[in-house]
C-alpha cells in the first residue's frame, strides 16, 4: 500500500506540476512529500521531474512513468471497489463534468439533492463545453449530450434533451410571427455556434416533412444564457433547450415559435470510465440520476 501511495503522490505532482499542492492534497508536508519522490527517483535510477523556480514538469522517462502510474491507480481503484459493491450509500469523492449550461441549470440542483441523500460523499462538479477525457482527467461520470461515439466507455441513458424556438412577444409584435420554417430566413436569429448546425436550422414537420434554413442575425454565442436573455429583451429569434427556456416560457416573458415543427432532440448519457468494476457510488450515483429524467424533466429540473 506504500508504494500505491507514492505513486498517487508522483501523478499528483506531475497533475498540479507543484509538490506543495500535491503535499496539501494529500495531507502531509511538502518536505514528505520531495523525499518520496526522491526515493522513488533513487529506486528507478532515473529523474523523473525537472524541479525549476516557476514548478515542475515531468522528464522523458518522467511522463513515460507517469502514464503507467496512471493506470496502475486505475486499477487500484477498480480493486478498492470490489469491496464495497454492496454499499446502499455513497461515500468518498466523485469527479462529475458537464458542459456549461446543462452543469449550471440541471447538475447543480441534482448534485445537491444527492449530497443531502448521502451525507459521507464529496462531489466535484466541473462544468466546461470542451471534450474531456474521463481517464486522464481522473472523472468518474461525465453527462454527454448528443449521440455517444463508440468507445470502450460505459453510458447510462437519462433521457433525451428537446429544443424549441423561441422569441419575445414584443420582438413578435414588431417583426411579426413565422408561420413556416421558410419566414425564419427573414428575422433576426440568435445563433448558438455551438450545437443545431451553426446557422442552419433543421426542423421536422409531423408529415415527415424536413426544412433545412439558412438562418442569420447580428449575435451569435456559444453561450445559452447568454441567447436566452437576448431573445428575453427582444433582441431576435432563438433556438434552445427546453431546460434554458422553460420557466422564461412559464413567465410569459418569450413564446415558442413553429410549435408543429421540431428541431433535433439530444439523447442525455452518464458515461463514466469502465463497464467493469463500476464503484458502488458511480453506480448508485447514475441510477438515481435516471430516476430523475422523467419525460418532461426539464419543469422540475434546473434554475
Amino acid at each position: 500500500m506504500e508504494k500505491i501511495h507514492e505513486i498517487r503522490l508522483f501523478v499528483r505532482v506531475v497533475d498540479l506540476g507543484s509538490f506543495s499542492k500535491a503535499a496539501a492534497e494529500a495531507a502531509i508536508g511538502q518536505p514528505a512529500a520531495t523525499k518520496q519522490i526522491n526515493r522513488m527517483e533513487q529506486q528507478l535510477g532515473a529523474r523523473l521531474l525537472h524541479r525549476t523556480t516557476h514548478g515542475v514538469s515531468p522528464t522523458e522517462i518522467g511522463l513515460l512513468y507517469y502514464e503507467k502510474c496512471k493506470t496502475i491507480c486505475h486499477l487500484a481503484d477498480e480493486a478498492q471497489s470490489v469491496g464495497t459493491l454492496l454499499q446502499t450509500q455513497a461515500q468518498g469523492a466523485i469527479r462529475i463534468s458537464s458542459s456549461v449550461a446543462f452543469g449550471r441549470r440541471v447538475m447543480a440542483p441534482l448534485v445537491m439533492e444527492f449530497m443531502q441523500m448521502n451525507p459521507h460523499l464529496q462531489i466535484e462538479l466541473n462544468c466546461e463545453d470542451r471534450y474531456v477525457d474521463l481517464v486522464e482527467q481522473g472523472v468518474d461520470v461525465a453527462i454527454r449530450l448528443g449521440k455517444l461515439a463508440d468507445s470502450s466507455l460505459g453510458a447510462g441513458y437519462l433521457g433525451v434533451n428537446p429544443w424549441i424556438l423561441v422569441a419575445s412577444p414584443a420582438y413578435l409584435k414588431e417583426h411579426g410571427r413565422p408561420k413556416k420554417p421558410a419566414d425564419l430566413g427573414k428575422h433576426n436569429c440568435l445563433i448558438y455556434s455551438s450545437v443545431q448546425g451553426d446557422d442552419r436550422w433543421q426542423l421536422s414537420g409531423g408529415d415527415a416533412d424536413v426544412a433545412s434554413i439558412a438562418v442569420r442575425g447580428r449575435l451569435r454565442s456559444n453561450n445559452l444564457s447568454m441567447l436566452l436573455t437576448a431573445a428575453r429583451h427582444n433582441f431576435g429569434i432563438a433556438a434552445l433547450p427546453l431546460y434554458v427556456a422553460h420557466k422564461s416560457l412559464e413567465s410569459g416573458a418569450i413564446v415558442s415559435l413553429l410549435d408543429q415543427w421540431k428541431l433535433p432532440q439530444q439523447e442525455v448519457h452518464a458515461v463514466f470510465p469502465s463497464p467493469r468494476l463500476v464503484p458502488a457510488k458511480v453506480k448508485l450515483f447514475i441510477t438515481w440520476l435516471q430516476g430523475q429524467f422523467g419525460p418532461n424533466w426539464w419543469a422540475t429540473i434546473g434554475t
